[in-house]
């Protein structure tokens, strides 16, 4: 069994259960971040951790990873879109969708490296977008998104020199349930600019994430991997 332990924010479902399926079979100790873990598919593992937690709650977070202790590895994966028009975007909305995608990522990256400082080594590894790098209907999504990608680029600046590395993907669309909000027509659009016709596999996001937080090499730091099959920059 790995001692190392790993901290994945939405990891019940979509991309977050594909990457928690992967660190529980390698045998890490899994901790499981989530609001709602109804029909949780590793709730029988021994090595997995389910931890009920509203990400909106950014103040809370320092007591929830002193709750936790110390993590080798975090995955920055949750994350929310509206789908809103620019000109109707609810305050509440805006304020819920900056605090899950920007404000707690940079408040669990703040907690848990302060561990991974005093040993000298550690891994973080966030969940951006394409939305990030050419814009989105969603601007509000688009905007926390690039923060992400920004967000990553500097704490690499700040904690590269102590042994952290720290990544990020950008992925097109995937077959998840956030592709629900997406009309049909940008769905169609989408499926055309890329090469292959389809939208990415949730394991195909997964994959590269695991590789970032294990076996890449620590030169690679403060990078953002597109994986959009050619999506970009159109």
């Amino acid at each position: 069994m790995n001692r190392e332990t790993v901290l994945i924010t939405g990891g019940n479902k979509g991309i977050g259960l594909e990457i928690s399926k992967k660190f529980q079979r390698a045998g890490y100790q899994v901790k499981v971040l989530a609001r709602d873990f109804s029909n949780f598919a590793l709730h029988d593992c021994d090595n997995v951790q389910a931890i009920t937690y509203d990400l909106q709650n950014v103040e809370g977070i320092p007591q929830l990873i002193a709750d936790i202790g110390d993590v080798d590895i975090l995955i920055n994966n949750a994350g929310i879109m509206h789908a809103l028009p620019f000109d109707n975007y609810p305050w509440q909305k805006m304020d819920e969708i900056i605090r899950i995608n920007i404000q707690s990522p940079v408040a669990l990256i703040r907690e848990t490296s302060k561990a991974m400082i005093a040993k000298g080594c550690g891994r973080i590894v966030n969940n951006a977008s394409i939305a990030g790098e050419i814009g989105h209907p969603d601007v509000w999504y688009g905007i926390t998104k690039a923060g992400v990608i920004n967000m990553t680029k500097s704490f690499a600046k700040i904690l590269g020199p102590k042994g952290i590395v720290i990544n990020a993907v950008a992925a097109g669309p995937v077959e998840t349930d956030m592709l629900a909000v997406i009309p049909e027509q940008r769905k169609k659009d989408i499926k055309n600019a890329v090469y292959t016709g389809r939208f990415a596999f949730p394991t195909e996001v997964a994959d590269a994430m695991y590789w970032l937080a294990t076996d890449c090499p620590e030169y690679i730091n403060g990078t953002c991997i597109d994986i959009n099959n050619g999506a970009f920059p159109r």
